[in-house]
């Protein structure tokens, strides 16, 4: 089990670590390729792969999408030491100060006003040779989401200024907030994206254009255009919940028994001691907590992990290194028995979104939240173990 990691990973393997599913990865970008029809795929691996390792997920997509977009020049460095060919969309606003270094290694960052343009254009002025090919940018206009992106009113504008800079604009995007929790407000912003598209054709015909997010790919394929820009779905996680049984989750989290222990009739657990037990009561702890990832907002919710196939309850509140679980029900239990926070068992699962609902959050923010100290191991994944 391995990690790509600025430090070593400081626990012994065994102990927390997630598997990574390389053969779930493929047939989920099956599906979206099959979603996407006639579109490119922009595959969004910022965050690390959403947690799922940076690295290891692009070499597993690299042959069958058109463009990696990350969020920062750091995760674009990273992408290129082992992609060394596909185009790399930077989706998140850059420093000026790091023009010159996307610039000098041909990434895409993302413009939305005229002021960046010419950053961007003069920076990339002073060490681009004469005979290479123009540095590319890709434009973003403001449709609803209210945070990167050009007031539509004064998009034809900055698009026609751009073209007389010495810049390629490679693509023209927008970005839906509510593909899947708002239909009616989709739509209104779908439409007011293609009355925008269709001026800005008249200044730049043959620029593609791309709005569609993972929601978007499966509700609205109509609008597809040249690209669609997927994330979760490739992970294995359905914004819409209908689609899930299309898809394989990537990503497994696990654990491994340490210690057993018998809690007596109305003793507390845990730091507070929230939790009473109601009666004598057989325990296992396990060696992941909030440092590792495992939301504290899960205490006292309900969660459970599964040991032997059985769902055993997480009692008190999640510590910064550990959780406590009754494994009452859950038959003989051995110290080193394996424990799944996340994942399937012997014929039961937990969920990404189960386990996201009860901490109040979302599988986007359990993926990344998971630390560098779990230990990864990438699965079915050609050339590695």
């Amino acid at each position: 089990m391995s990690r790509k990691s600025a430090v070593p990973t400081p626990q012994l393997p065994r102990r927390s670590w997630v598997e990574i599913d390389h053969g779930a990865l493929s047939h989920n970008l099956k599906v979206v390729q099959k979603l996407a029809g006639r579109a490119g795929i922009i595959a969004v691996v910022k965050a690390n792969g959403y947690g799922h390792g940076l690295n290891e997920v692009a070499t597993t997509l690299s042959e069958g999408i058109a463009i990696f977009a990350v969020a920062s020049l750091g995760e674009a460095l990273q992408l290129r030491e082992t992609e060394k060919s596909k185009p790399i969309m930077l989706l998140s606003a850059a420093l000026p100060s790091e023009y010159a270094e996307i610039a000098a290694h041909g990434f895409i960052p993302t413009i939305s006003s005229l002021e960046e343009a010419k950053l961007f254009a003069k920076a990339a002025l002073k060490i681009r040779p004469k005979t290479s090919p123009l540095p590319q940018i890709h434009f973003k206009i403001d449709t609803g989401m209210g945070r990167l992106g050009a007031h539509p009113a004064k998009a034809e504008a900055i698009v026609k200024a751009i073209t007389k800079l010495p810049l390629s604009l490679h693509s023209i995007s927008s970005h839906l907030p509510s593909a899947d929790s708002d239909d009616v407000s989709t739509k209104r912003q779908l439409k007011r994206f293609e009355h925008i598209v269709q001026e800005l054709r008249l200044l730049v015909p043959d620029v593609p254009v791309h709005v569609l997010n993972s929601a978007g790919t499966i509700l609205h394929p109509e609008n597809s255009h040249d690209f669609v820009r997927v994330g979760l779905l490739l992970y294995g996680i359905s914004p819409i919940p209908r689609m899930q049984k299309m898809l394989k989750p990537v990503l497994r989290w696990k654990a491994s028994v340490t210690l057993l222990n018998e809690i007596p009739k109305g003793h507390g657990i845990s730091y507070g001691s929230t939790y009473l037990a109601p009666r004598k009561l057989k325990v296992a702890v396990l060696p992941a907590g909030y440092a590792d990832g495992y939301p504290r907002q899960l205490s006292g919710k309900g969660a459970t992990v599964l040991i032997n196939g059985k769902h055993c309850p997480v009692l008190g509140r999640v510590t910064m290194d550990q959780i406590i679980v009754d494994i009452s029900r859950a038959g003989s239990v051995s110290i080193a028995d394996e424990a799944v926070l996340v994942g399937p068992q012997k014929g039961k699962e937990i969920t990404a979104p189960e386990v996201a609902t009860q901490a109040d959050t979302i599988p986007w923010h359990l993926f990344c939240g998971i630390t560098a100290r779990v230990a990864y191991w990438h699965r079915n994944q050609e050339g590695k173990k």
